[in-house]
C-alpha cells in the first residue's frame, strides 16, 4: 500500500478530523509531504475536506441533512452552535450570500461542545469575524441530524430562541 493509499485509510477510520501533523507522525514524514499528498489525493477525485482541526472525507451523506436559516448577533453565536450540538447535531458549513462574490462557505465540522470551543477560541485568539457579520447575522448552515426527531428539537429550540430566520423578521 503506497503513502496516498494509508492516508486516506487513516482519514476513513478517524472518527474526527485528523491534522497533517498526526498523519505525518503515524507515517513518517514531513507534515509538508502530507499537505502535498492530500492536494494530489483531492486532484485525482477523492472528495477530502480540510477543516481548521484537519481533514475528513467528505461522505457526501445527504439522509437527515437539512438547511437552516437563522440571524443573531454575535454575541448569541454561541449559543446557537450549542443548541444545535448539544440537540444531537452536527454543523456541516455556514453559508452567506455575499453581495459582490455571491454564495461563501466556510466549513466546519462541529459535532460537540469540544468542537464548538476550539471553533470559537479560533475566533478569538485570530480576531477574526464570523462569516455571519457580512450579512447583518444572517447565515444559513448545513446541519446533519440522527434522525427526523433531532432535527426537530433544534429547529423548535432556534425557533423558540429567536433565531430561526422567517421573512417577516
Amino acid at each position: 500500500m503506497d503513502r496516498k493509499e494509508k492516508i486516506i485509510e487513516e482519514i476513513q477510520k478517524s472518527t474526527k478530523p485528523i491534522s497533517a501533523s498526526t498523519l505525518a507522525k503515524k507515517l513518517g514524514v514531513s507534515r509538508q509531504i502530507i499537505v502535498g499528498d492530500v492536494a494530489l489525493i483531492r486532484a485525482s477525485g477523492t472528495h477530502i475536506i480540510a477543516t481548521p482541526r484537519g481533514y475528513l472525507l467528505d461522505s457526501q451523506q445527504t439522509q437527515n441533512t437539512y438547511t437552516i436559516a437563522v440571524k443573531h448577533t454575535q454575541n448569541q453565536l454561541a449559543d446557537e452552535l450549542y443548541t444545535i450540538v448539544d440537540l444531537g447535531g452536527s454543523i456541516i458549513d455556514v453559508i452567506v450570500d455575499h453581495a459582490i462574490y455571491g454564495q461563501l462557505t466556510g466549513k466546519l465540522h462541529l459535532s460537540s461542545r469540544y468542537d464548538v470551543d476550539q471553533f470559537l477560541k479560533k475566533i478569538q485568539s485570530d480576531e477574526a469575524k464570523p462569516l455571519s457579520q457580512l450579512t447583518d447575522g444572517l447565515h444559513l448552515h448545513t446541519i446533519q441530524c440522527q434522525n427526523q426527531e433531532a432535527y426537530q428539537r433544534i429547529i423548535k429550540a432556534l425557533d423558540d430562541k429567536g433565531y430561526l430566520f422567517y421573512k417577516d423578521n
